[in-house]
């Protein structure tokens, strides 16, 4: 009778088992002055764990929180930093070096000047460009030891062109060690994903057109359809001076220290993580359409540029119509 009670007991404990179903759930909110929004498949609810990576990686790499990692790194000329800091400074470099120096994150004095860092207005700084130029360049500061070195102590770094995509990293590791294999997650429109979406079917994601608007617009240009890596978007026609001429806008160049004039509207870039997409989607808007298809052809990753003319160049992407 005790047996026949027993696996009485292992059955139902078995059914329930099978009856528990992981489930998609959703995450929204703020974080780092934009918003994010997280889908994935668990069993379990991860919203603290979530909450818990923005946090970290806030603590080491948010330049506009003067306790921050990079905040310390700014103001002084050596300091040790920890491995969120090493890995973006790394792919940074790597991706300096692939845009002959286009991308560069220690633009942050020049971001300031021209009003898109912090204080979010132009400086009299604008009128001393040359001089701010003698100290920025990545390539006068390297990590050695785990310290970050500086060849000059008015070197700054600001990883806002990176930073979002890092973020959607750590949350797709966090996943990966709590076993999550279907998830999407989106902070400020950089994006890192993985499996299938609610329906089963590949995670379709909607690249707006590049309409300069004072206000946001999310008019689709097309459908992209990813089941992993990251994927990011790039353009001057939401973040501008006012009064600028339509092709100039926040990104800085590390040659003339002054906001880059370009051809190219917006740069969409499929990576294997979401950082590298941010940073070679930003380089791409700075480097103009004929070095930015070259980097692209030489990269061999998809990518979608939409010029000045509102044509567009792709490669490895079919834009579909529809809804994402």
């Amino acid at each position: 009778m005790k047996m026949k009670k027993n696996i009485l007991i292992l059955l139902i404990f078995a059914i329930f088992i099978c009856c528990k179903h992981p489930v998609y759930r959703q995450d929204s909110g703020m974080v780092w002055h934009t918003t994010y929004h997280i889908t994935y498949e668990s069993d379990k609810q991860l919203s603290d764990s979530i909450l818990s990576v923005f946090n970290e990686v806030s603590r080491s790499l948010n330049v506009f929180d003067n306790s921050s990692l990079v905040s310390r790194v700014n103001m002084a000329d050596s300091i040790r930093v920890d491995s969120h800091f090493s890995s973006v400074y790394a792919m940074a470099t790597k991706i300096n070096e692939l845009s002959d120096g286009a991308f560069d994150p220690t633009l942050g004095p020049l971001i300031d000047a021209w009003g898109f860092g912090r204080g979010h207005s132009a400086t009299s700084d604008t009128l001393r460009i040359d001089s701010i130029l003698k100290y920025t360049g990545i390539g006068k500061t390297k990590i050695e030891n785990g310290c970050l070195i500086k060849n000059d102590k008015r070197i700054s770094f600001n990883f806002s062109a990176i930073a979002k995509g890092y973020g959607c990293d750590m949350v797709a590791a966090m996943f990966e060690r709590n076993g999550v294999q279907n998830y999407l997650v989106e902070v400020g429109g950089e994006i890192r994903c993985k499996g299938k979406n609610p329906k089963g079917k590949k995670w379709k994601i909607s690249i707006d057109k590049p309409i300069r608007t004072d206000t946001i617009n999310h008019d689709s240009q097309c459908i992209v359809e990813l089941t992993s890596g990251g994927l990011a978007t790039s353009g001057n026609y939401r973040n501008y001076t006012p009064g600028s001429t339509p092709g100039t806008g926040h990104t800085i160049s590390s040659r003339s220290g002054r906001p880059v004039e370009t051809d190219i509207l917006s740069a969409t870039v499929i990576a294997p993580s979401a950082m590298e997409a941010d940073a070679l989607a930003t380089s791409m808007i700075a480097l103009g359409t004929e070095k930015a298809q070259a980097l692209s052809r030489r990269l061999g990753y998809p990518v979608l540029l939409v010029l000045s003319d509102l044509s567009v160049w792709q490669q490895f992407i079919s834009p579909e119509a529809g809804e994402p």
